[in-house]
């Protein structure tokens, strides 16, 4: 029986969570002959790897550093994701074509509806990486308001008001120095590495909002136990990874449902276990 494949690519790449969400998939709808894998690629890597593509491939997903890098490689992108200049999945059509797509930027509204976070009157942004341009390219979506990012230098502040413009968010900067002045906003998106947030634990406020950490290991972070032991709405990095993983599958396949329990189910399982 000849194998459909897909995988992800990125470096580091041993950590993804990315084959246990998509074999998950695989499993419960019955796709016995797909396989899904992972690659330790880089930049330099990526434009000969994706060139020895046979056509027994569906698709790839794709983590730093190559969301940007692949686009050149690439018959074309989705408005989704021409309006962050970052593609994480590409879906290689059966006449020939790769076609990338950022399934984030979707991901991560899909994960606050889920929470019943439908529209918000301001927000805030903490970090100014490259997640942080797919954030506020989600709030453009969903927030009424302005957006307040609190950064580390002025280059990079400078990037977030461009961002905001491009995107057609109304985007304000901050000092990261100032950061716990974003806890009080109705959302807060931590686009953040890991423990860059825990000196903030102490400054969760009494009442707060919603939070969406977009680290899933390790977890939870320190402001994210505090955020829920103040009984804040709390969502994680494996809530945007199962999402955007979802409409992967969808594209991939080309099933138009794909089992968003079944993976998440195996993500906990997979994070536990670590």
């Amino acid at each position: 029986m000849s194998r459909i494949r897909a995988a992800v690519l990125g470096s580091p790449i041993e950590h993804s969570l990315s084959p246990v969400l998509h074999r998950a998939a695989y499993r419960e709808l019955g796709l016995d002959d797909w396989s899904y894998d992972r690659f330790e690629i880089d930049e330099a890597a990526l434009p000969g790897f994706v060139a020895g593509l046979g056509p027994e491939w569906a698709g790839l997903s794709l983590t730093m550093p190559l969301k940007r890098a692949v686009i050149p490689l690439l018959d074309g992108i989705s408005d989704t994701a021409a309006s962050v200049e970052a593609v994480n999945t590409v879906v290689l059509t059966e006449d020939g074509r790769r076609l990338g797509d950022n399934t984030d930027i979707p991901g991560i509204v899909a994960a606050l509806h889920e929470r019943g976070v439908e529209k918000v009157p301001a927000a805030a942004i903490l970090g100014a990486g490259a997640t942080a341009s797919s954030a506020l390219a989600a709030l453009a979506r969903i927030c009424t308001g302005e957006v307040t990012a609190y950064v580390r230098s002025t280059a990079r502040a400078a990037e977030m008001r461009e961002w905001g413009e491009r995107l057609g968010v109304a985007v304000r900067t901050a000092d990261w120095s100032r950061a716990a002045e974003a806890l009080t906003a109705p959302l807060v998106i931590a686009t953040t590495p890991a423990g860059a947030t825990d000196a903030l634990a102490d400054a969760v406020p009494d009442a707060p909002g919603t939070l969406f950490d977009v680290l899933y290991d390790p977890w939870p972070t320190a402001l994210a136990a505090a955020w829920t032991g103040r009984g804040g709405t709390l969502l994680g990095g494996l809530d945007l990874l199962v999402h955007q993983a979802v409409l992967q599958v969808e594209q991939m396949t080309g099933r138009p449902a794909a089992p968003l329990a079944a993976m998440r189910a195996a993500g906990e399982v997979a994070l536990r276990a670590r």
